[in-house]
C-alpha cells in the first residue's frame, strides 16, 4: 500500500514558499527575532557568531538538540514499553553531537567502518552500538566484532555467511539481528524510501524466516532479532504500523519454528516539518504508538534509530549575501552553496530560509543561489523574502541532519566553519578549513615532472 506522507519534496505550495518569518519563527521557538540584535537562537546573536568566525558557518543549538532527545524519550517511555534509543550517526557525527548524546544516554547506530571507529573514540559504549548497512566489508566485520558492538544488522545471506566465517575465525560470537524488507511503501521522496522490495536494503520478508532458522545453524553466530528501516522524513503513522505488523507476524512464525526472538531494532524515519507545517508536533507520540501496539506485548527489546528528527531543527547554516542579480525573478547570491548544503541539489529539498536582520516588510519572489559553478546549486527557489542587499545575513534552517556532515571541497572550497552554542555561549567546535588543508596530503610523483 502507498501512503501519502508529507514529503521532503521541492514544494510549490505558495503558502510554504512565501511563509513570513513570523509564521517560520512560530513553529521554531528556539530561534527569536530580537528587535536590536535580529535573530537569536537559544538567546544567542547569529550576528555576533557571524562576525566572529565568518561565513558560511554552521550552528549547532545544544540546548535545542537535548530537548529534542528528552521528548523523543519522554514520548517513548509515555507508551508503557521500553524503547532503547540509538542516534543515526550519519545525520550528523561531529564529536560533540556525539557527546551529548553520550551523556543524554543515547546509543549509536553507525554504517561504516569509519563511523564505528568515530563512535568508540567519542566514548559511546560498545554495546549500545548497532552496525547497519548493506555493504560490509570484511575489515569492517572484524571492527565490529573486536570491538564487542551489541547488535550487528545483517542485510543478505551472503553477509551472513561472510560473518559467520568472520567471526569463527576471530574466536567471536556475532550478535546478530537480520534486517527485514517488510514491502512496505513509506510514501516519501524515493532516494530515501529503503522498505519496499526494489531497494537493496534487508532481506525479503517472505525469505527471512528460513534465512534466519539458517543462521541459528551457523557457527560464530547469535540470532537476536529483527530490524526493520522504511525510509526516511516519514509524517504519518500508517506506514510505519503496516511495516511493524509484518515483522511481528515474522516474530510469531519464527518462533513457532523453535528459535529465540529477543530483540526487534524498529529503525528510524520519523520526519519534521521544513516549512512552517506544525502539524507534526505529535509525531514522536503517534510513533512510539505505532510501535506498543503492534510489538509491545511480544516480551521483546525494543529500539529505534532516529536522526533527522533529533538533529534537523537543532542545526542551522549562517550565509552572507555576496551580492544580487537582476532578472525576471531576482538572483540572491549567497557565500553559502551547494557544496556546504547539498541537499537542495541532490534531493530537491526545501529549507526555509529567515534574514537575520530585524525583520522588514517582505519584499518579492527571488531565487536563493550558491556561487559554485553548476545551473543546480540552488539553495531556495521562488522564496518571498525582504529585499536583500550585499552583506546581509540569512539563516538557512534545519540543516543540523545532512547538512554539514555531506558537506564537500568541490570548486576548491574549504569546508565552513562549526559553532556550538549552549548555555548562552557559543564556542568553534571546527574551524574554517584553511584553503592550503586543501592540497596538503596531495603529491605530484618525481617522474610526471619534466623540465
Amino acid at each position: 500500500m502507498l501512503y501519502h506522507a508529507r514529503m521532503d519534496l521541492p514544494t510549490l505550495d505558495p503558502c510554504a514558499a512565501s511563509a513570513g518569518t513570523d509564521v517560520l519563527l512560530a513553529a521554531r521557538p528556539w530561534l527569536r527575532m530580537d528587535v536590536q540584535d535580529g535573530l537569536l537562537f537559544d538567546g544567542v546573536s547569529l550576528a555576533a557568531i557571524a562576525q566572529g568566525v565568518g561565513t558560511p558557518c554552521w550552528v549547532t543549538g545544544a540546548d535545542t538538540l537535548l530537548r529534542r532527545v528528552r521528548t523523543l524519550q519522554a514520548a517513548m517511555g509515555q507508551v508503557g514499553v521500553p524503547v532503547a534509543i540509538h542516534f543515526a550517526m550519519k545525520s550528523n557525527d561531529h564529536l560533540a553531537v556525539l557527546a551529548l548524546m553520550r551523556g543524554a544516554g543515547v546509543g549509536m547506530d553507525v554504517v561504516s567502518g569509519g563511523e564505528l571507529a568515530r563512535a568508540l573514540h567519542a566514548g559511546i559504549d560498545s554495546a549500545g552500538i548497532v552496525f547497519s548497512g548493506v555493504g560490509k566489508t570484511d575489515a569492517e566485520l572484524d571492527a565490529a566484532l573486536r570491538a564487542g558492538i551489541g547488535q550487528i544488522n545483517v542485510e543478505s545471506a551472503e553477509e551472513l555467511h561472510r560473518l559467520s566465517a568472520r567471526a569463527t575465525t576471530l574466536g567471536l560470537t556475532a550478535p546478530v539481528s537480520l534486517r527485514v524488507n517488510p514491502d512496505v511503501e513509506s510514501g516519501t521522496h524515493a532516494k530515501i524510501a529503503t522498505g519496499h522490495a526494489e531497494t537493496k536494503f534487508g532481506v525479503a520478508h517472505d525469505d527471512a524466516a528460513a534465512l534466519y532458522a539458517q543462521g541459528t545453524r551457523l557457527p560464530g553466530l547469535r540470532m537476536d532479532g529483527l530490524a526493520v528501516h522504511i525510509g526516511s522524513q516519514i509524517g504519518v503513522p500508517a506506514p510505519f504500523r503496516d511495516a511493524y505488523r509484518r515483522v511481528a507476524a515474522l516474530v510469531g512464525d519464527i518462533r513457532a519454528a523453535g528459535h529465540a526472538v529477543r530483540r526487534v531494532d524498529c529503525g528510524g524515519g520519523l520526519g519534521i516539518a521544513y516549512g512552517d507545517d506544525a502539524s507534526l508536533a505529535g509525531v514522536p507520540a503517534a510513533w512510539a504508538g505505532a510501535i506498543a501496539t503492534t510489538l509491545g506485548g511480544l516480551d521483546l527489546a525494543l529500539s529505534i534509530e532516529p536522526g533527522r528528527w533529533l538533529a534537523a531543527p537543532a542545526g542551522l547554516l549562517l550565509s552572507r549575501v555576496i551580492q544580487t542579480k537582476a532578472a525576471p525573478t531576482p538572483f540572491v547570491v549567497l557565500d553559502a552553496a551547494m557544496n556546504d548544503l547539498a541537499r537542495p541539489a541532490l534531493y530537491d529539498a526545501f529549507h526555509a530560509v529567515v534574514p537575520v536582520a530585524p525583520q522588514r516588510r517582505a519584499g518579492r519572489v527571488m531565487h536563493l543561489v550558491g556561487p559554485v559553478c553548476e545551473t543546480g546549486d540552488i539553495l531556495a527557489a521562488d522564496r518571498r523574502m525582504p529585499e536583500m542587499r550585499a552583506g546581509e545575513l540569512v539563516a538557512i534552517l534545519d540543516t543540523g541532519a545532512y547538512g554539514a556532515v555531506m558537506s564537500s571541497t568541490y570548486n576548491a572550497r574549504p569546508f565552513a566553519a562549526q559553532v556550538m552554542i549552549g548555555g548562552g555561549r557559543w564556542s568553534v567546535i571546527r574551524p574554517r578549513q584553511p584553503v592550503e588543508a586543501l592540497w596538503a596530503g596531495e603529491s605530484v610523483p618525481g617522474w610526471l615532472v619534466r623540465a
